[in-house]
C-alpha cells in the first residue's frame, strides 16, 4: 500500500512539473486544457485521501489483533520497534520479526537512583520498568533478546577522621575508642562501585522468561575485587537463583550518592527459590525459600562457637502497587537460628521478623521511601551487618545461663527525593538500628547506629551524574563507648543504558 501511495506522489509532480513548463501564450490560450488538468489532480488527491483512511483501518485492525482495544488512549506505529500503549493495562506493543506480543509494564516508577536495585529486581511477570526495551538487541536465531550494561563510577570521599572503612560509609565498622579512633582527616578514591550486567528476556515466549546477571568489585581483599551480586532465571513467576532475599524490598531504596546506603536498610542477596502470585490488579503475594545463614556472636559467655544451621529460610511479602502513588509492601521472615558449641552442645532458636515499606509519590516529581523493622534473630537481613570485617554476628548470643537468645532488632528509616528541574535532584536520608544486647556480650559488641545524608546530584547528561554528600554516622557499643565521623563525598557515575 505504501509503494502505491509514492507512485501516485511521482505522478503528481510528473504533472505539475509537465504544466510548469507550457509556455504562457499556450496556458492563456488554452484554459480549458489547465482546468482539466486541475480536476485530474483533484481526483487523484481524493483518491490519496481514501487510501490513507484503508491505512488507518488495517493498523486498527492489527492493534486489535494483538490485544489493544478500540477507544483505548493509544498513539503509535506498528514497525519494528517497541511502542509504549497507555492504556489502563500498562501494556508494551514490542514486535519481532514474526509476531506482535503484549508485555506487562510495571506500574512501579523507576526514580532512576545512582543504585540500580530497582532494575535488578525480580518482578511479577518480568514486569518491565524499561517500557521501550531500550539498549536491548536481539539475539539471532532466537526469540530472545538481551541488553548489556557497563555502569562505571568514581567516588571520591574525605573522611574528619577514620570511618573504619575508606570505601564505604559503613556506621558498624565506626572506632568506637580505642587505638583506630581519630587519626585526623583521610581521602581516599575509588572505582569498586561500577558494575557490569546482562540482562536477557523472551517477551514473545510463554511464561516471560528473564535472566539477569550483575557484579562489581567490592569483593574482599583490596583493590578492584570481583564480587556477584545477581546471578538468577525466572520463568512462570519462579524466581532461583543468586538474588534479593525474600524479605527485602529493592524499591525503597534512597537516591544516596555513598554506595553503602542507610544503615538499617534490610538488604540481604543469597540463594533463593520463590513464587509470586498475582491476586488482582493491585495486589500480589510473593513466598519462597533462602539459605540459611545464622550470625552468632561468639566472643561472650561461649567463644568459640559456631553457627549451626538446621533449615532454609523461609517468608512471604505481599505488595499493593499503583502507578500513580507507589506502592506499599509488608514482608516476613521465620528462620532457625542455630549455634554449635564443644561445652553447651547444639542449641537454636526461632528467629523472626516484620518489615514494612513503601515509596510514595508526592507533588510532581517527589517521592518518600519510609521502612520499619522489627523482629528477633534477624540481623542477618541488616545493611550494618558489615561482612568484610571482624565484626560479629547479631542474631543470637549466650546469656549468662549459657543459653542461645535471639537478639531483638528494630530499625525505621525515610528517605525524601525533591526535584528540583530538570537536571538537579536532592535526597536526605536518616536511618536507625538498636540491637537489644544479652548481659553476657563483651563490651565492644554491636548496639546501635544512626546514619542521615544529604545530596545534591546533578543529571549533567542523560546517562553520566553527577554527586555531592554530606553523612554523619555514630555507633555506640554494648559498654557504651561511641564514635562518630563526618564524610564529604562526590560521585561520578555513567551507563551505557
Amino acid at each position: 500500500m505504501n509503494n502505491k501511495i509514492k507512485i501516485t506522489k511521482w505522478l503528481m509532480l510528473a504533472t505539475v512539473f509537465a504544466a510548469a513548463g507550457i509556455p504562457a501564450a499556450a496556458q492563456t490560450s488554452d484554459t480549458a486544457e489547465i482546468d482539466e488538468l486541475k480536476a485530474e489532480m483533484q481526483a487523484m488527491q481524493t483518491n490519496m485521501d481514501a487510501m490513507h483512511q484503508r491505512i488507518n483501518e488495517l493498523e486498527q485492525e492489527k492493534m486489535a489483533a494483538i490485544g489493544v482495544l478500540p477507544g483505548t488512549n493509544a498513539s503509535m506505529a506498528l514497525t519494528n520497534a517497541p511502542l509504549v500503549v497507555t492504556n489502563a493495562s500498562q501494556l508494551v506493543i514490542f514486535e519481532t520479526s514474526t509476531q506482535a506480543v503484549a508485555v506487562q509494564v510495571s506500574p512501579i516508577t523507576d526514580r532512576g537512583n545512582l543504585q540500580d536495585y530497582q532494575s535488578q529486581a525480580p518482578r511479577l511477570s518480568n514486569q518491565t520498568l524499561n517500557a521501550k526495551y531500550w539498549g536491548f538487541i536481539p539475539i539471532p536465531n532466537t526469540p530472545g533478546i538481551i541488553q548489556f550494561n557497563a555502569k562505571p563510577r568514581l567516588d571520591m570521599m574525605w573522611d574528619n577522621q577514620n570511618s573504619g572503612n575508606p570505601d564505604r560509609f559503613v556506621t558498624a565498622t565506626i572506632p568506637a575508642g580505642g587505638p583506630t579512633a581519630g587519626g585526623g582527616n583521610q581521602f581516599n578514591v575509588t572505582a569498586k562501585g561500577s558494575s557490569l550486567s546482562i540482562d536477557v528476556r523472551a517477551p514473545t515466549v510463554a511464561g516471560d522468561f528473564r535472566f539477569y546477571y550483575n557484579n562489581d568489585f567490592f569483593g574482599p581483599g583490596t583493590g578492584m575485587a570481583y564480587r556477584l551480586k545477581q546471578l538468577y532465571g525466572q520463568f512462570y513467576n519462579v524466581t532461583a537463583g543468586f538474588t534479593f532475599s525474600i524479605f527485602e524490598d529493592p524499591d525503597v531504596w534512597p537516591d544516596t550518592v555513598d554506595f553503602e546506603g542507610p544503615n538499617s536498610l534490610i538488604f540481604a542477596r543469597q540463594p533463593t527459590v520463590r513464587y509470586e502470585l498475582a491476586l488482582s490488579d493491585h495486589w500480589n503475594l510473593n513466598f519462597g525459600l533462602q539459605q540459611p545463614s545464622s550470625d552468632i556472636d561468639n566472643e561472650g559467655a561461649e567463644a568459640g562457637a559456631s553457627a549451626d544451621n538446621h533449615a532454609p529460610d523461609g517468608g512471604f511479602n505481599i505488595r499493593w502497587e499503583d502507578e500513580k502513588w507507589g506502592h506499599v509492601q509488608f514482608a516476613t521472615i521465620f528462620r532457625d537460628v542455630g549455634a554449635r558449641d564443644t561445652t553447651l552442645g547444639q542449641q537454636s532458636v526461632l528467629g523472626w521478623g516484620l518489615n514494612l515499606s513503601t515509596s510514595l509519590n508526592v507533588f510532581a516529581h517527589d517521592s518518600v521511601q519510609g521502612q520499619i523493622t522489627y523482629g528477633h534473630g534477624i540481623f542477618h537481613f541488616c545493611n550494618d551487618n558489615f561482612t568484610y570485617t571482624d565484626f560479629n554476628g547479631g542474631d543470637a548470643a549466650f546469656n549468662n545461663a549459657g543459653e542461645l537468645r535471639a537478639l531483638q532488632y528494630v530499625a525505621p528509616m525515610v528517605g525524601y527525593t525533591h526535584q528540583w528541574c530538570d537536571e538537579f535532584r536532592s535526597t536526605a536520608t536518616f536511618g536507625y538500628v538498636n540491637l537489644q544486647n544479652e548481659q553476657a556480650q563483651t563490651a565492644a559488641a554491636y548496639h546501635e547506629t544512626y546514619y542521615a545524608s544529604g545530596n545534591v546530584i546533578w543529571q549533567l547528561r542523560k546517562r553520566l551524574s553527577v554527586g555531592l554528600e554530606c553523612l554523619y554516622g555514630y555507633k555506640d557499643d554494648a559498654g557504651g563507648a561511641h564514635g562518630d565521623v563526618w564524610r564529604i563525598q562526590t560521585g561520578l557515575v555513567y551507563t551505557l543504558f
